[in-house]
């Protein structure tokens, strides 16, 4: 199981993306955590923006469509896109291969 987390400048283009990624069976779950404050680096400038956070589950066979996916899909110039490998149960491996055609 691998969770690509993405940050995103508010409600609307997170569910947009979300939507996207399910929709092509990308990602088996999306969750979306608003009220994120982030300070980061852009453009020789300390930036501090309100940000939403998706997290999306997928299958590492998946994850370079679903990055290419996600990138089409958001508004930023340079979406952020990270991604972890995680352990899960037998169940939730299968049920994650199930809803993403693995």
């Amino acid at each position: 199981m691998i969770h690509l987390s993405v940050p995103c400048p508010d409600l609307d283009s997170a569910r947009t993306i979300a939507r996207a990624t399910l929709t092509a069976r990308l990602a088996a779950c999306a969750n979306i955590t608003p009220g994120v404050h982030s300070l980061f680096h852009w453009q020789g400038a300390i930036e501090e923006e309100p940000e939403v956070i998706l997290l999306l589950k997928t299958r590492a066979a998946l994850l370079d469509e679903l990055v290419t996916c996600v990138t089409a899909e958001h508004p930023y110039d340079l979406p952020v896109i990270t991604w972890e490998a995680v352990q899960t149960t037998p169940q939730a491996a299968d049920w994650l291969a199930q809803e993403t055609g693995g």
